[in-house]
């Protein structure tokens, strides 16, 4: 059986180079702009940054959700997505994907196969896997200190 999910997003132009974005699932809409270095207006999301949170929240929630499955406490985990654009010769597009996943795990027993979920992550994470940009993945694991290791499984 196929199983197929839909999302739709809605996008209208307000005025040149800019508009507003609104999913079907969430009533607030976001404004947006072409980046600065398109002639666009600064301080607004770009689809440039659309494209690259949507690796950062993908990578996100895949890990925890898998961290859940294998039964893994962490104190948090934090991405640091970067997209580099770059121009060839059909133009300009994303040609490498940094992820730099930072797991603060309560035990050094855990380092391992912290280690292990990430990088699991970086191959499960449906956004990443989804675009044709290299994808290279920098993790790091470090053990809570002690007075955060009363902290809940979420970052802050």
């Amino acid at each position: 059986m196929d199983v197929q999910h839909i999302y739709i997003v809605r996008a209208k132009s307000t005025k040149v180079r800019s508009g507003v974005v609104v999913p079907d699932r969430v009533a607030q809409p976001i404004k947006f702009s072409a980046p600065p270095e398109f002639l666009g207006e600064p301080g607004r999301w770009t689809p440039e940054d659309f494209f690259v949170a949507g690796v950062a929240t993908c990578f996100v929630s895949t890990f925890s959700g898998m961290a859940d499955l294998s039964h893994l406490k962490f104190h948090c985990v934090e991405v640091e997505v970067q997209g580099v654009l770059a121009e060839d010769t059909r133009g300009w597009k994303f040609s490498e994907i940094k992820l730099r996943p930072h797991l603060k795990i309560f035990s050094e027993k855990d380092r391992d196969r912290g280690h292990r979920l990430l990088e699991k992550t970086e191959r499960a994470c449906l956004v990443a896997r989804s675009i044709n940009a290299k994808i290279t993945l920098e993790p790091s694991v470090t053990v809570a200190i002690p007075e955060d290791s009363n902290a809940a499984s979420k970052i802050a």
